[in-house]
């Protein structure tokens, strides 16, 4: 039988195979709340067969969405309208998760298909924070540097948003710490440049995330799994990188975080990436042997057989797809037939399969 197409079990949960659907902005919502178009954009990717989704990443807080028309779950009315998604996603096998996000210095920016360019409060912005006062880029607004005793609310933040998660009813919470969004700044020395307890050493650059890790952890319900997405590397001399990657997966294996999804590169431009199918799976693969934590592998998979190969071969546990879903919601029913694997219904496409 494909590896690919085995359950995969953490906690109490069981995923029905182990082709995850990777957060993907939308950036079509308004005042935060999902709508129609992700009831249809979600709920097609489970009709399609995948074990679980994640949904995009969505905001803890107004000021973390890297654009207006980011998804939230700073307040009811977003968990309310995220529970309808999750019942239907639920619904067809598949588990709903969910990417908790703060966008930090790349906040309040334009949807991509509108440049992507800074949005300023005259235009229904604001003023993006960070760990410190450095742009992304030399277009990009100067953040306003966030106060140690302004952290907290950032923990805070992140915990509610959890809360609010599982009330609306994920299964799944991936912390995002990655793509030189919020957490990923603290972590990089390429963007941290603070002299208090929250950056310099490794320690101090760590202890925001270990802190909403810790506080999300404590609201999360125990029976579920707890995901972290990380850059596995910089691509930069002098940033975060491989070797910091696995002592932070060995720490937070033992603060309650149960897989690993290994991305990598986001913080600083000029980073020169090889770009080939599975080009991150190294990094998927030593972290899980290393540090001894389920891992998600992601990054231009766009093959069946690629797919089976990662998991097959131990590198990761889980392998999430992005753009090939786009292309093709029902990749894993196309996967599952290549590789002669199982996946049952839904029976209103039994004649197709």
């Amino acid at each position: 039988m494909s590896r690919l197409f085995t359950p995969f079990e953490q906690r109490a949960l069981t995923l029905r195979n182990r082709l995850v659907v990777a957060p993907m902005c939308q950036y079509s919502a308004v005042d935060g709340v999902p709508n129609d178009w992700h009831l249809v954009h979600l709920g097609s990717r489970a009709v399609g067969g995948a074990g679980a989704i994640i949904a995009e990443a969505s905001a803890v807080s107004a000021e973390g969405r890297i654009s207006p028309a980011d998804t939230g779950l700073w307040n009811d009315r977003q968990a309310e309208a995220w529970s309808r998604i999750t019942r239907f996603v639920g619904s067809q096998g598949t588990v709903p998760g969910v990417q908790l996000a703060h966008a930090g210095r790349k906040a309040s920016t334009a949807p991509p298909w509108l440049g992507g360019i800074a949005v300023t409060p005259d235009d229904g912005g604001w003023t993006p924070v960070a760990p410190s006062a450095v742009a992304f880029s030399e277009t990009s607004p100067v953040p306003r540097a966030l106060e140690t005793s302004e952290l907290r609310n950032v923990v805070d933040d992140f915990a509610c948003a959890a809360w609010r998660a599982q009330a609306a009813g994920f299964q799944i919470a991936e912390i995002h710490a990655a793509h030189g969004y919020l957490l990923h700044q603290f972590l990089s020395p390429l963007s941290n440049h603070r002299t208090d307890e929250y950056g310099g050493s490794f320690e101090n650059r760590t202890r925001l995330l270990l802190e909403v890790i810790d506080a999300v952890r404590k609201v999360w319900p125990e029976r579920l799994p707890l995901w972290l997405r990380v850059s596995a590397t910089d691509w930069l001399e002098g940033g975060w990188d491989i070797e910091e990657s696995i002592e932070l997966a060995r720490i937070v294996k033992q603060r309650g975080i149960d897989l690993v999804d290994v991305s990598s590169g986001g913080v600083a431009l000029g980073a020169k990436i090889p770009l080939h199918a599975g080009y991150q799976v190294p990094f998927a693969s030593r972290i899980r042997r290393e540090a001894g934590i389920a891992t998600g592998a992601v990054g231009l998979i766009t093959k069946s057989d690629h797919a089976e190969t990662i998991v097959e071969e131990g590198d990761s546990d889980v392998v999430l797809i992005a753009r090939e879903l786009l292309r093709d919601p029902y990749f894993p029913r196309r996967a599952a037939k290549e590789l002669s694997g199982e996946l049952h219904g839904p029976e209103q496409y039994l004649r197709a399969w």
